[in-house]
């Protein structure tokens, strides 16, 4: 988890894939952070993303960084406590002007049943499963 993490917050901006009426949607996002040991991604209830996770919890990520690629598959959990969007908005304060705990809005959501694939050009792909 910690070398997926690591890539996605190298790489700064990674790009989310989701489904929405059998039809890929997929976007820029910038958060991600780990907390109680679970990989996490956060956005708005009111953005499109969030209905469409809520849908169809499968989600794929994929990131370039450095001449390498990452694509991750997993299923978005919505958490609603507090403390994981507490500690998302510690790594992200530049987010408080738009998104608070509890705020209704801000949504933080952990990866499950994760694997992530990191790829180079000619060799073997690492792969991380958690």
């Amino acid at each position: 988890m910690q070398q997926v993490y690591e890539f996605l917050k190298q790489a700064g901006v990674y790009y989310l894939a989701t489904v929405e009426e059998g039809r890929p949607r997929v976007r820029p996002f910038g958060t991600v952070d780990i907390f109680e040991g679970k990989l996490y991604i956060q956005t708005g209830a009111v953005k499109p993303v969030s209905h469409q996770m809520k849908a169809d919890p499968r989600v794929e990520l994929c990131a370039m960084h450095e001449g390498r690629w990452i694509r991750v598959e997993a299923e978005a959990v919505l958490d609603e406590r507090l403390e994981p969007a507490e500690h998302m908005l510690e790594s992200y304060p530049q987010l408080r002007g738009m998104y608070a705990p509890g705020d209704g809005n801000n949504e933080v959501w952990y990866l499950k049943n994760v694997t992530a694939k990191i790829f180079s050009f000619g060799g073997e792909p690492e792969v991380h499963t958690f």
